[in-house]
């Protein structure tokens, strides 16, 4: 495995946060290290706009993303 900086997260731990910040939601993330791609399905979202899911989604990994550990998350969100 290559050197990483320990400031690059896991897709697994992004995934991780998402998932206890969305209770039951079905999670896919792919990325790099700094930049990922998360694909949320929750019931949660039902009856929402797309800024309130999205927002959702942003507010489990907030933490990274102020202290830049998460430096950018595309987010699609689908409500089963």
């Amino acid at each position: 495995m290559p050197d990483r900086d320990d400031t690059e997260m896991e897709t697994e731990k992004v995934k991780s946060l998402i998932e206890a910040g969305i209770p039951g939601a079905i999670v896919e993330v792919t990325g790099d290290g700094r930049h990922f791609d998360a694909k949320v399905t929750s019931e949660a979202f039902a009856g929402k706009s797309l800024i309130q899911q999205h927002r959702m989604v942003k507010d489990a990994v907030k933490a990274e993303i102020a202290s830049d550990e998460l430096h950018a998350l595309s987010i699609k969100t689908v409500t089963p």
